[in-house]
């Protein structure tokens, strides 16, 4: 799966919002919007604040070794 397809999932899974993942992690509505829409990527440390994000809200380990595995 697409790193933009885990984004969605962990949402759906949460039942969030765009605004309110970009809140949780730090970065701007339009930065998430980006990511899933694959205009851009979540660097190194986005993906850190996403990891720490998700394993918090105990996010399915499916999602979690989805964005570890990403590089």
């Amino acid at each position: 799966m697409e790193i933009s397809g885990t984004l969605k999932s962990i949402r759906a899974e949460l039942n969030i919002t765009q605004t309110e993942f970009a809140e949780a992690v730090h970065v701007s509505f339009s930065t998430v919007n980006r990511w899933e829409n694959n205009r851009v990527i979540p660097n190194r440390m986005a993906r850190a604040l996403i990891l720490n994000f998700c394993e918090k809200k105990n996010v399915s380990q499916a999602l979690i070794d989805s964005i570890r595995l990403y590089k």
